[in-house]
């Protein structure tokens, strides 16, 4: 079973993945494209939540145009040391997307305080990672990290800014 963490908890997925232009039509409610298939979507579902997901190398200029049509952009993690995802979505918050974000993919909880701090709302695990990782294990590593080793993650001062801080007196 996949598992929708936010950082509130579970959260039940209500978008269904369509993958090509033929399976569109077929999906009822809202749905989740991939870049491919976007503008078909935007154009035959006009009154239905639609959710954009695209790979961690996607250049922000080809997601721009979409910010205000899509409710939620979905960012693949072919795997949990692949970071570029992190960088991906605070450029895309840092441009002006305020919809829904979300990792897709084998992130571990240790990353998830990361991945909230860089904007992200919500992480979807697949089956392995729920199974290895609970919920529980989720919401207790959210809470372990108290800084930010960089600038501009999060709120607040970096632990750098700090100490730098702290020594000027």
């Amino acid at each position: 079973m996949t598992l929708l963490v936010t950082d509130a908890g579970e959260k039940a997925d209500v978008f269904t993945p369509v993958e090509d232009i033929a399976d569109l039509s077929l999906a009822s409610g809202p749905v989740l494209v991939p870049l491919t298939v976007i503008d078909q979507a935007i154009e035959d579902r006009r009154n239905t939540p639609l959710g954009l997901s695209v790979s961690n190398d996607t250049p922000v200029c080809a997601l721009r145009s979409y910010f205000e049509k899509v409710e939620l952009i979905s960012i693949a993690f072919p795997s949990f040391s692949d970071g570029r995802g992190l960088s991906l979505a605070k450029r895309i918050r840092r441009e002006g997307f305020t919809g829904t974000l979300r990792a897709a993919g084998p992130l571990i909880a240790d990353q998830f305080a990361e991945a909230l701090a860089c904007g992200f709302d919500e992480v979807l695990l697949p089956d392995a990672m729920a199974a290895r990782q609970p919920l529980p294990q989720w919401m207790e590593a959210k809470e372990i990290v108290h800084g930010q080793y960089q600038s501009g993650y999060g709120e607040g001062e970096s632990i750098l800014q700090k100490r730098l801080k702290a020594r000027a007196g």
